[in-house]
Parts: structure tokens; C-alpha cells; sequence
């Protein structure tokens, strides 16, 4: 029963503050206009300083597990190769092949891993979960803009791929808080009890914004496609990976955090790159939607069989 109101207690607040966002769009508190321009505030500020300071704030030795890193870009890079291989078998339209990719490999990790481990292992867990995001978060924009141009276009635009990786504010934040904690760079108190509270913001405005995002419509167009990367995403992924990351030895808080960046929903910048990529965003737009509305109920069954377990 213990382990049952764990998992309970760790996804119902996502699932709660997500459907306060849905529910101000329906009173038309918020419209699409605002939660653009929330959502960019979050992914362009708020997670860029959520990032930075869980870096910055943890424990230099214990963070970088090789092993950890490894496994998580390996898994990535795998489920990318194979996905590439099978989708073009299962589906003839183009756009709609990257768009099919993406949803399967990419999550919204940075999102959803941070609540997830944070809930299970409170603060202590963060600092895995942002060094993974440091290496993962660029692979996972490199390999969307190569599947989208490819499968859009027939081309892939190397230029296009790079300009997306430098600019990235999540991964300049990554890269400066791995700075700021190998050199011992000290922060005036001041200012690292400012960007904390800042980075606090990040979880709760961007799953308001992203509740607020919700569409149930037209889906009838492309139901196969829908099914194939939910249950790609929410099922095969986790049930795949899983057990291969226990086999390895992972336990407690390497292996939630493997677990999350695995089990968690696709991320909200994949609907943006569809569009600007030129591929299928409507059929993205409704895969972000019905896999972060699943996502509540698979990842409460991966928490609570890995607790019932005893393995984290």
C-alpha cells in the first residue's frame, strides 16, 4: 500500500496542474497566443536556469556516472537507428514518417524527469537527471532535425542541425553549469537564491502551458499513426529498455531517471519542429496531447512495479 500511494502521490500533481491548464483554456482565461508565449518563456528561461542549478548545486563526483551517461545516449542513438528502419515500412506518407519517429524516441525528459525522480528521491535525484539532460537534450534535437528534413525533404541540412544544437538555451545551461561545477565557480548568495527560485517556476508554468495546449479533436485522420506512437512511446520503449537498464545493474535513483527519460511523454518541441521542418504538425500536435494525458497512468505502473520490486 506504501508503494501504491508513492506512485499515486508522485503523478497526480502532474496530472493535476496540467488540467488546471486545460481548464483556464476552457474558461478562456488563457488563449494560444499567451501559452506560446508561456511555453517559450519556459523552455527559453525558466528550464535553461532549472537546469543550471541542479548542475551547479550537486555533487561533483557522484554526477558523473560514465556508465549512466553511456547507457542513456546508447538507448537514445538505438531507438532512433531502429525506428528509422521500421517506420518507412509501416508508413507511406513522408511527413508523417519524422513526425512518427520523433514521437517514439523523443521525450520530454527535462519536463517530466525532474518531478518524477524528484518525487521519488526528492532532491537528491535532480543532479542525475540534468547531467543525463545535458548530454541527451542535444542528441534528441540533432536526430529530430535529421529524421524531419529526411523523411519531409529526401535531404538532410547539416547547417540546420548545428545552428539548432549551439542555440539551444537548454544546452548552453547544461554545458554552463557543468563549468560553474568543475571549476568550483562560487555564486554570490543573492544571486544562486534568485535563479533557484527562478528554475522552481519551470515545472508548474511549463505543464500549465502545456495542459492548456490540449486537443481531442480530429483525430479520426490519422488514428494508426496515433496508436503506433503512443503505444511506441508509453509501452514498447519502456518495456524494451527496462528491463535491459536492471539486467545492467541500475538501482534506485540511475535507474528512475533512465526509467523516466524512457517512460516520459513526447516532448512539446516536437509539435514546433514539425511545423517548422515542413512536416505532418497536426498528427505531432495530437501525439504531445495523448501521450502526456497516458503517460500519467503508465508511469504510475513503472514507479509502483519498480518500488514493489525493491528496485528503487
Amino acid at each position: 500500500m506504501e508503494n501504491l500511494i508513492l506512485a499515486i502521490n508522485v503523478v497526480l500533481p502532474l496530472f493535476f496542474t496540467m488540467a488546471i491548464g486545460y481548464f483556464l483554456r476552457q474558461i478562456h482565461m488563457v488563449d494560444e497566443p499567451l501559452l506560446k508565449k508561456l511555453n517559450s518563456l519556459v523552455f527559453k528561461v525558466f528550464l535553461p536556469i532549472l537546469l543550471f542549478t541542479n548542475i551547479y548545486q550537486s555533487d561533483l563526483e557522484s554526477m558523473f556516472d560514465l556508465k549512466t551517461i553511456l547507457t542513456a545516449v546508447i538507448s537514445v542513438l538505438a531507438t532512433f537507428v531502429v525506428l528509422c528502419l521500421v517506420v518507412p515500412l509501416i508508413e507511406k506518407d513522408g511527413p508523417r514518417r519524422g513526425v512518427m519517429v520523433q514521437g517514439i524516441f523523443r521525450s520530454n525528459y527535462i519536463l517530466f524527469g525532474v518531478p518524477i525522480v524528484s518525487g521519488v528521491f526528492g532532491q537528491e535525484g535532480l543532479g542525475v537527471v540534468s547531467i543525463i539532460s545535458a548530454f541527451v537534450i542535444p542528441l534528441y534535437n540533432m536526430l529530430s532535425v535529421a529524421a524531419l528534413e529526411t523523411f519531409s525533404h529526401g535531404k538532410m541540412n547539416v547547417k540546420k542541425i548545428l545552428k539548432g544544437i549551439i542555440t539551444n538555451p537548454l544546452i548552453i545551461a547544461s554545458l554552463l553549469g557543468i563549468v560553474f561545477l568543475v571549476f568550483q565557480i562560487p555564486l554570490p548568495q543573492a544571486v544562486e537564491e534568485t535563479i533557484v527560485d527562478m528554475g522552481q517556476v519551470a515545472t508548474p508554468l511549463g505543464l500549465v502551458s502545456l495542459g492548456g495546449f490540449f486537443k481531442f479533436s480530429d483525430t479520426k485522420r490519422f488514428l494508426r499513426q496515433l496508436v503506433i506512437i503512443v503505444v511506441g512511446r508509453l509501452l514498447i520503449c519502456p518495456a524494451i529498455f527496462l528491463p535491459i537498464f536492471i539486467a545492467m545493474g541500475f538501482r534506485n535513483v540511475e535507474l528512475m531517471a533512465l526509467a523516466a527519460m524512457m517512460g516520459a511523454p513526447i516532448a512539446v518541441s516536437s509539435f514546433i519542429m514539425a511545423q517548422q521542418q515542413g512536416a505532418d504538425a497536426d498528427l505531432a500536435g495530437q501525439s504531445v496531447a495523448f501521450t502526456t494525458l497516458l503517460s500519467v497512468f503508465t508511469m504510475f505502473l513503472i514507479i509502483f512495479g519498480l518500488k514493489q520490486m525493491g528496485l528503487i
